[in-house]
């Protein structure tokens, strides 16, 4: 992850209230059919819970594990475009005035429409990345009040307003034709430096350089398309959520007689609580079970780090960091650099 919001204790007590108070209402109405309707055939060994647990633990840790690489590679391909881009405007910017003196102008005019281009790129990119997909339902509007709110800039404008201002008539259009907006801005790059060495304002080896970065572009852009296009495998994640239910189901009815034993076992020594120490029971049985199915959230929370949940890689704000980096680069007036996505209760989108 990158800076997300503030995850202390409290923030993950206010993230599963709903489910605290389910647990603890749950745990309460097996106690009560125990012990004041006496059903004490409501009951399950001990042991082969604890087994159940145990391959829950690993089940849960196996998923969570599977969804932090897919986050950490998510950041790594995105670290990656930074790293590219800063060079690729730094590379072009530094390849020109080295024939005619007197051209300058036209240069910085180039450069101008080169930067753009990618600002464009960068932009479709992070467009096609929010794009929302059948199996990633955890944030969806309308599906789950959030307790707090957060800004996706790509749900505020759309692609086309976002990219007009960037490119001419012509290549808009181009653009807004095609499947694959990302490729499509690539593929008018590498034509305009063809036709930059075409007209001797670009060397045979810069060219080569350069198109090498857009090869490299391209290869970290079909990473991030394959991450956003392929889910974490639901049987996986289905397992695990089905393995901590039935955990949960059968806990209480373990947990409980564990207890009523305990009491008994005190009636002679403290006979004034050995009567109620079964209803001690609820407690430890809710912070079991909300610990299991807090790590269970957490995995499933982390299966598609693009989404545009708090807990995802802020894509908005790495494509804007790089677009401020490289209008820098190419000392472009401070009034025209648009400033960082404003963060919203500590969330970087």
């Amino acid at each position: 992850m990158y800076v997300q919001r503030r995850f202390n204790f409290k923030s993950v007590i206010i993230w599963t209230k709903k489910e605290i108070i389910f647990f603890f209402l749950f745990a309460s109405g097996v106690t009560a059919l125990y012990e004041l309707l006496d059903i004490k055939w409501l009951q399950v060994p001990l042991a082969p819970v604890a087994l159940i647990g145990t391959a829950v633990a690993f089940m849960v840790g196996f998923q969570n594990n599977a969804a932090y690489d897919r986050i950490w590679e998510a950041r790594k391909i995105w670290g990656g475009i930074v790293n590219t881009s800063r060079t690729l405007i730094i590379t072009v910017k530094d390849s020109f005035h080295m024939h005619r003196k007197g051209e300058s102008d036209s240069e910085k005019e180039e450069l101008k429409i080169i930067t753009n281009r990618h600002i464009a790129w960068l932009t479709a990119l992070r467009y096609a990345m929010r794009t929302k997909k059948e199996w990633e339902t955890s944030y969806q509007e309308g599906k789950k009040k959030m307790q707090f709110t957060y800004n996706i800039p790509e749900r505020k404008t759309t692609l086309a307003e976002e990219l007009e201002p960037l490119l001419t008539k012509e290549e808009f259009d181009y653009v807004m034709s095609k499947d694959n907006k990302p490729n499509a801005l690539i593929s008018l790059q590498s034509k305009h430096l063809r036709e930059l060495r075409n007209q001797d304002k670009l060397w045979d080896f810069s060219l080569l350089e350069l198109q090498g970065m857009l090869q490299e572009l391209t290869a970290l852009q079909g990473k991030s398309e394959r991450i956003k296009n392929f889910p974490y495998p639901k049987q996986y994640g289905s397992i695990g959520y089905h393995f901590v239910h039935i955990f949960m189901w059968l806990l209480p009815m373990a947990i409980i007689p564990a207890f009523a034993k305990m009491g008994f076992e005190m009636s002679t020594s403290h006979p004034w609580i050995s009567d109620y120490f079964v209803w001690l029971n609820i407690p430890f049985t809710v912070i079991v079970i909300w610990v299991f199915n807090t790590m269970l959230r957490i995995g499933l929370a982390g299966e598609n780090p693009f989404e545009g949940s708090p807990n995802d890689v802020p894509i908005s704000n790495i494509s804007r960091g790089i677009t401020r980096d490289i209008l820098q680069i190419i000392d472009e007036d401070s009034a025209n650099i648009p400033n960082q996505f404003e963060n919203t209760n500590f969330i970087q989108m």
